[in-house]
């Protein structure tokens, strides 16, 4: 089988949010031999989608999904990109087969976290007739290998705060709570919510300037998918605007779970983190001999 293909047959298509990623995944499924639908979130997606087929619906619109996949005969389903709110049950249009489901649905997005959501989303395109496959199954040259992604490696004190950061992103994630964790001199200085890891590196940011953070040690950010999350969707993803507020937040590096996050804009990313001094590695869990040298 070609790098990149599934063994299923039938046309792609890809739910877009926001951010880079349905846009790599959409080339890398034309290198593949493939003409994916681009199925536009209206409240998430920029529209920069030349090339491409594309449709538009808005989230949580289920009858409208249903009618696409039949019109355009998907078979195959990518969720890829970013959602930054959950929809409002109003917004919920339900198809006859999906009505039974929603007390489960309104349940779930009201107190659910954000891997139980994404759960319910690939259960609804199941049901709806369509096989969901992973980021990774469409690009797996995005997936993050073990050691390092640019020539620059953790030294020790950075190697303390990944085997402190690692700890605290597992924990997290086992909470359904986000995906990561920043330590700073072997100790954890914050914590991934709801707001994404952008505003949490924001944070990190201030803590450092107003000196709650010390100026003299620089910190390490660990993005680790949640221990029991469903690889189909939403992996961690690495990419330049992780790196560049990794970097003004002070830190020395950043870290993601080898074969378990995306890195993207691979030559760029190894550029810039070269240029401004700092490492990105993929580490393996949970054995974490690729770090304890």
């Amino acid at each position: 089988m070609v790098a990149g293909q599934t063994n299923a047959s039938g046309r792609l298509a890809i739910i877009a949010g926001g951010g880079l990623l349905p846009h790599y995944l959409a080339a890398a499924a034309r290198r593949n031999g493939e003409n994916p639908l681009i199925i536009q979130l209206l409240e998430e997606a920029a529209p920069e989608w030349s090339g491409f087929q594309v449709e538009r619906v808005s989230v949580g619109n289920v009858a409208g999904l249903r009618q696409l996949f039949a019109r355009h005969a998907i078979s195959r389903v990518v969720l890829s990109g970013s959602v930054s709110r959950r929809p409002d049950w109003r917004q919920i249009r339900p198809t006859l087969g999906f009505l039974s489901r929603l007390p489960f649905v309104f349940r779930t997005l009201r107190r659910g976290g954000d891997n139980a959501v994404l759960e319910m989303v690939i259960d609804l395109l199941e049901a709806l007739g369509c096989q969901v496959v992973g980021a990774h199954e469409i690009a797996p040259d995005l997936l993050a290998a073990p050691g390092p992604v640019g020539t620059l490696l953790p030294d020790a004190e950075a190697k303390e705060d990944m085997r402190v950061a690692i700890d605290a992103a597992l924990q997290l994630g086992r909470l359904d709570i986000g995906q990561g964790a920043v330590a700073v001199g072997g100790r954890v200085v914050a914590l991934e919510g709801p707001e994404g890891t952008d505003a949490m590196l924001g944070r990190v940011a201030e803590l450092r300037a107003s000196g709650r953070i010390s100026q003299r040690r620089k910190g390490v950010l660990v993005k680790l998918a949640k221990p029991q999350q469903d690889e189909r969707a939403d992996l961690p993803a690495i990419g330049l605007a992780t790196l560049r507020n990794a970097s003004l937040a002070g830190l020395s590096g950043v870290v993601g779970e080898a074969g378990r996050s995306l890195i993207l804009d691979r030559p760029d990313l190894v550029r810039i983190a070269d240029e401004t001094g700092m490492f990105v590695f993929g580490v393996e869990i949970p054995r974490l001999a690729s770090v304890e040298a």
